[in-house]
């Protein structure tokens, strides 16, 4: 049995598998989660899903009882009148929270009786097992607790705890809302591209590749950093240095994303306000 699969809990509900959701669920089952021990809550649910639960095994849409862990992936707006889940967080029931904008103390004071709670922010490359999340405890976190959300959240990809549960909105300004930022830049290259004279297909697979291949060196240089990475193929007064030249101006790149990423995290503060 894979180790991942080892620090699964006995017992899961998962309440929505809209996109996120059925990222995580599909994750899930890829690393070996036993599908006895799942019953997932859509009342949505399409005919993907229902075909999923019958192809798989586990329960859908069918009486729950209080299980180890309750993940939450409804909406957020939702959250309110999601009183049915209040019975199925007990005080030995871990609940992991995705809500968007939707903090530890909103989850404990909708599901009084949860007995620990973790707040989460993944992404949208959870979908192909790349995701990255941000987690934050809630207090009475066990090991065993802590053990069982590690397993669950990275079957999907990363995830890094932090301290304070501030820095989720700081999380969901690089990590969460990042991938579009990254989506983006093809645009843009792609546009560039035009502008130069190739025509918009030519410039979109070339901006698309790019973008995908550069990413995938990242991926599998854990051992460098992007820095190191970017001056391995910068060769002095060669193309790539006079493009960085002004990509790192003043005026640059880099003040730009600061000034994005100030933008997602305080209107991630206005959502949770």
């Amino acid at each position: 049995m894979p180790a991942v699969a080892a620090s699964f809990p006995a017992s899961l509900v998962l309440a929505g598998a809209g996109k996120m959701g059925g990222a995580m669920l599909r994750g899930w089952l890829d690393a070996g989660l036993d599908p006895a021990t799942l019953a997932v809550i859509d009342p949505n649910a399409g005919a993907d899903l229902a075909s999923l639960a019958a192809e798989r095994g586990f329960s859908l849409n069918g009486a729950a009882a209080a299980p180890e862990v309750l993940v939450l992936a409804i909406k957020p707006q939702a959250l309110d009148e999601a009183t049915a889940l209040a019975a199925l967080a007990t005080p030995q029931t871990l609940v992991i929270s995705i809500l968007a904008g939707k903090s530890i103390a909103d989850v404990k004071k909708r599901l009084p009786g949860a007995g620990a709670i973790v707040r989460a922010m993944p992404n949208l490359p959870a979908s192909v097992g790349r995701g990255m999340t941000g987690l934050k405890a809630g207090a009475g976190l066990t090991e065993t607790q802590k053990k069982a959300t590690e397993a669950l959240i990275g079957a999907t990809g990363g995830f890094e705890w932090v301290e304070d549960e501030r820095l989720i909105d700081a999380v969901t300004a690089i990590s969460g809302s990042g991938p579009a930022y990254v989506f983006y830049l093809a645009e843009c290259l792609a546009k560039a591209g035009e502008a130069l004279g190739l025509s918009p297909p030519v410039a979109a697979r070339l901006a698309r590749a790019t973008v995908e291949g550069a990413g995938e060196l990242l991926f599998q240089s854990a051992d460098k950093t992007p820095a190191q990475l970017r001056e391995s193929v910068t060769s002095p007064g060669g193309t790539t240095a006079a493009a960085l030249e002004v990509l790192m101006a003043a005026d640059g790149l880099e003040p730009l994303a600061r000034r994005a990423a100030e933008a997602a995290r305080r209107r991630a503060q206005a959502l949770s306000g």
